[in-house]
C-alpha cells in the first residue's frame, strides 16, 4: 500500500531521518524529517499553470506548531491553536527567504509550503528541522526548484562553535552568559543564502566564522536530501523560462534614455514620479499584444535594474550621488514627546523612525505560551510600517509578517545590552513608528530604540546602532558592496545584509540573498564596511545623547527586595489577604516571583517606602542591639509589653524602663504611647527582652554609660 523511502545520517549528537511515501501522498511533495525525537512534516503543492495576468511569483509558506507535539493543551479560552504566534511567523520567513531565490526565474505558478510540527523533544528546535523538511519536500515535488538547501543552528560557547545547541541553551539567551550566539544559517552546496542571528558583541571575525562553520556543517544534510531525492523525486514539471528578449529590446529602445534620466534624480519622490512617467511613456509606444504580454513587468524591471546596477559597478556612484561607503546624513532629536517616558526621532536620509520607550512593572511582562513551556519577557519591541511612510494609500490592519520580522530583528539587536532584571527591574516596551522609509527602517529602529531607552534612563551597557548593506554582483564576477542602501538598491540589488551592534561587537546579523548565494570573501568585505558605517552612526548618536538621561516624572519608580522563599507565604497571606492589604494601605503595586524577589512600584516614593516597611516587618528578624520605635500595648506590674517590630511584641521589665526605681510602669507609661526601645536579647524560652533606659526617648540615640549615671543621679 505504501511505497516508503527512508534515509538517515548521524548529524551532530542525533540522527537525522527523511521519510516519504507514507503520509500526505496527494501532495506534490511530502517529507517527514526527524532529528532526535523532534519531527516535522513538510508538504508542498503547486499550481500547474499560472493565473492569467499574474506577473509575480506567489510563494506562500506556513509553519505551524501543534501543542500536542510537546504533550500540551493550548492556553486561552478556546483551547485550540489560533492565529500564528510570533515564532510561527518568524520560522515561516526562515523557510521562505532562502528558498524563494532558488525557483527558476520566470516561474509564476502558485506554490504552497506547509510545515507542521508533529513532535518536539524540547532539545532539538523544530525550526531547523522544518527548514530541512521543506527543502526535501520541494526537491522531490517536481517543482522547478534549484535546491536543495541545508540549514543549521550555530552557538558560540567558551570560544568554540556549537552545532545545533539544545533549546534550553537558546531560550532567554540574555540570562545565559555561557552562550553568546544563536545563529541560523541556510544555503546551497556552494554558497550561503540566509543568516539570522542574535549575538552578544561578537567580533566580525567570530560572526563570519560562525556562518562558515554552519555552512560546512549543513553539507551532509544537502547530500542526504540529494540521495533521498534520487530514489523518490517526481518527474520535473515541464517548464521553460520565458524568452522575452524581443520585448525587452522594444522596452529598452523606447525608454532607456528617459529611465536613465529618472534614475539620475536624487530625491526619492521626484525619482519615483519620473520612473512612473518613463514606464507610461514606454507603454505608450508598445502594441496591444506587447501590453498584454505577462512578461512586460519583468522586462521593465530588467531595464531599471540594468541602469541602476551598471552605473554603480562601473562608476562607484549611486543614484543619490553617494559613493559606495558613505552613510546618508543623520539628524537626531531625543525627548521628542513631552509625556512619554523616553522618545527619539531618528532620521537618516529619507528614512525616519519615531521610537518611544515605556517603562512598566512586572504586571506588564509578556507571558509567552510556547512548546517548551510558558515564560515571561520583560522586553518588548513593536515595529509599525504605515502606508504613508512610503507615500502610498493602503489597507491598515494587524501587523504583517514583515513588521513582525523587522521588529524581531531590532529586538535581537537591542536586548543584548539591556541591564539585568535584578539591577533594573522594569518591563521595557519600545514602539517604532516608521514615519518615512527609503531603505533600512529596521536599522533606524535599532538606532532610535537605543536612543529612546537612554532618554528614558535605561542604563544600557552600550548604545547600539545598525546599518543595512547591499550588493550588486554582475555576471562577470565584478561587484560592489553598498553601505546604507536605498529602497531601490534593495529592490533591484542582490543582497540585503543588516548588521547591528555596539562599538565592541555585533549583536544581530540578518542576511537575505536574491541570487544563488555569496562567498565568504564578499561577506568579509560587507562586515568590514558595515563596521565602519556602524561606528560612524554611533558617533552621531553620541553627539545627541552620550549617556542615559534622568527618569521621567511620569515613569513608575521600582524598588526590589529579596526575601527567603519560605517567607513568601507569609507576605501573600491566606487567599492573598496580606498582600492586598499592603497594596491598599501603601498605594503601591507589589509583585512577588517564585524566587522571593519582590518588586514594589509607584510614582510616589512614600508609597514605595510604606510598602517596603510593611513587607520588611513581616519577613525580617529583629537584631540584638538595634533600637526600634514601638508602641506600648499592655502594662503589667512587672513591666510593659511593647509592639516594636511588625507584629512582634517584647517585654520591657520595670527595671529597664528608667534609670530611677519605679513601683509600677504606669508612673511613666500608658497604653498606646510611642517609645524607643533597644533589643537586649531573648530569654531561655525565646521571649524578647527590651530596654528603654539606655535610649534617649526624644532622639532615639543610645545614651552613653556616663550619661546614664548622670540621668540616674538626677
Amino acid at each position: 500500500m505504501f511505497n516508503i523511502t527512508k534515509k538517515s545520517i548521524q548529524w551532530g549528537h542525533d540522527t537525522l531521518t527523511l521519510e516519504a511515501g507514507k503520509v500526505a501522498r496527494q501532495a506534490d511533495g511530502s517529507v517527514i524529517a526527524t532529528l532526535g525525537e523532534t519531527q516535522v512534516m513538510a508538504n508542498v503543492t503547486f499550481a500547474k499553470a499560472p493565473k492569467p495576468g499574474q506577473d509575480f511569483f506567489p510563494l506562500t509558506v506556513h509553519y505551524q506548531e501543534k501543542y500536542y507535539a510537546a504533550g500540551k493543551i493550548p492556553g486561552g479560552f478556546f483551547k485550540r491553536e489560533a492565529r500564528p504566534s510570533e515564532k510561527e511567523t518568524l520560522v515561516s520567513r526562515l523557510i521562505d527567504r532562502p528558498c524563494r531565490p532558488l525557483f527558476v526565474p520566470g516561474f509564476k505558478n502558485e506554490v504552497l509550503v506547509m510545515a507542521t510540527v508533529l513532535s518536539c523533544d524540547l532539545v532539538n528546535d523544530p525550526d531547523i528541522v522544518a527548514m530541512i523538511a521543506a527543502s526535501a519536500a520541494l526537491t522531490i515535488s517536481g517543482v522547478p526548484f534549484m535546491g536543495p538547501i541545508g540549514a543549521a543552528r550555530v552557538g558560540f560557547s567558551k570560544g568554540a562553535y556549537v552545532l545545533n545547541p539544545p533549546m534550553d541553551d537558546m531560550t532567554k539567551l540574555r540570562d545565559n552568559p555561557e552562550q553568546r550566539l544563536d545563529l541560523v544559517v541556510a544555503g546551497t552546496k556552494d554558497a550561503v543564502m540566509m543568516v539570522e542571528s542574535e549575538a552578544y558583541e561578537l567580533t566580525e571575525e567570530e560572526m563570519l566564522g560562525a556562518v562558515v562553520f554552519g555552512h560546512e556543517q549543513m553539507q551532509p544534510v544537502i547530500d542526504l536530501i540529494i540521495d533521498f531525492a534520487e530514489e523518490c523525486a517526481k518527474e520535473p514539471f515541464d517548464f521553460a523560462p520565458p524568452d522575452y528578449a524581443a520585448l525587452y529590446d522594444k522596452v529598452k529602445t523606447a525608454g532607456e534614455a528617459q529611465m536613465r534620466a529618472a534614475f539620475a534624480l536624487k530625491d526619492k519622490q521626484e525619482r519615483t514620479n519620473a520612473i512612473s512617467a518613463a514606464v507610461d511613456a514606454i507603454k505608450g509606444t508598445l502594441s496591444e499584444e506587447d501590453l498584454a504580454d505577462i512578461n512586460l513587468g519583468s522586462a521593465i524591471k530588467k531595464l531599471e535594474s540594468s541602469i541602476l546596477r551598471g552605473d554603480v559597478v562601473k562608476n562607484g556612484i549611486r543614484i543619490d550621488g553617494r559613493d559606495t561607503k558613505t552613510v546618508r546624513p543623520i539628524t537626531i532629536e531625543t525627548g521628542a514627546l513631552p509625556r512619554t517616558h523616553g522618545s527619539a526621532l531618528f532620521t537618516r536620509g529619507e528614512t525616519q523612525s519615531l521610537c518611544v520607550a515605556t517603562l512598566g512593572t512586572g504586571e506588564d511582562e509578556q507571558i509567552i505560551d510556547a512548546l517548551n513551556g510558558n515564560f515571561r519577557s520583560n522586553f518588548l519591541l513593536h515595529y509599525n510600517f504605515p502606508p504613508y511612510s512610503v507615500g502610498e494609500v493602503g489597507r491598515v490592519g494587524s501587523p504583517g509578517r514583515r513588521e513582525i520580522g523587522h521588529g524581531k530583528l531590532a529586538w535581537r539587536a537591542l536586548q543584548a545590552v539591556l541591564p539585568p532584571a535584578t539591577e533594573f527591574p522594569y518591563t521595557i516596551r519600545i514602539v517604532s513608528e516608521i514615519t518615512e522609509s527609503n531603505g533600512s527602517s529596521s536599522m533606524a529602529t535599532v538606532c532610535g530604540g537605543s536612543l529612546s531607552m537612554m532618554d528614558a534612563g535605561v542604563p544600557l551597557k552600550s548604545p547600539v546602532a545598525g546599518v543595512a548593506m547591499g550588493l550588486i554582483l554582475e555576471d562577470d564576477g565584478s561587484y560592489a558592496v553598498l553601505t546604507d542602501i536605498l529602497g531601490d538598491e534593495d529592490h533591484l540589488g542582490d543582497m540585503d545584509f543588516k548588521v547591528a551592534g555596539t562599538e565592541a561587537g555585533i549583536t544581530s546579523l540578518q542576511m537575505d540573498i536574491k541570487i544563488a548565494g555569496i562567498t565568504p570573501e564578499i561577506m568579509k568585505q560587507a562586515l568590514a564596511q558595515a563596521r565602519d558605517g556602524r561606528i560612524h552612526i554611533l558617533g552621531e548618536m553620541n553627539k545627541a545623547l552620550a549617556a542615559p538621561a534622568g527618569f521621567s516624572a511620569y515613569a513608575p519608580k521600582i524598588e526590589t527586595l529579596t526575601i527567603p522563599t519560605d517567607k513568601i507565604r507569609e507576605v501573600i497571606g491566606s487567599g492573598g489577604k496580606v498582600i492586598r492589604e499592603i497594596v491598599e494601605v501603601s498605594g503601591a503595586k507589589v509583585d512577588i516571583n517564585d524566587d522571593g524577589v519582590i518588586k514594589i512600584a509607584s510614582s510616589d516614593a512614600a508609597a514605595i517606602k510604606k510598602a517596603h516597611d510593611m513587607i520588611w516587618s513581616i519577613v525580617a528578624e529583629p537584631e540584638v542591639g538595634q533600637i526600634y520605635t514601638g508602641k506600648v500595648v499592655k502594662l503589667v506590674d512587672f513591666g510593659a509589653f511593647v509592639n516594636f517590630f511588625g507584629k512582634r511584641d517584647g517585654l520591657v521589665h520595670v527595671s529597664q524602663i528608667s534609670g530611677k526605681r519605679l513601683n509600677h510602669p504606669n508612673e511613666l507609661l500608658k497604653e498606646g504611647q510611642e517609645v524607643k526601645v533597644k533589643l537586649l536579647g531573648f530569654d531561655e524560652r525565646g521571649k524578647v527582652r527590651l530596654g528603654m533606659k539606655m535610649v534617649d526617648q526624644e532622639t532615639g540615640a543610645e545614651i552613653a554609660p556616663e550619661k546614664k549615671e548622670e540621668a540616674a543621679e538626677g
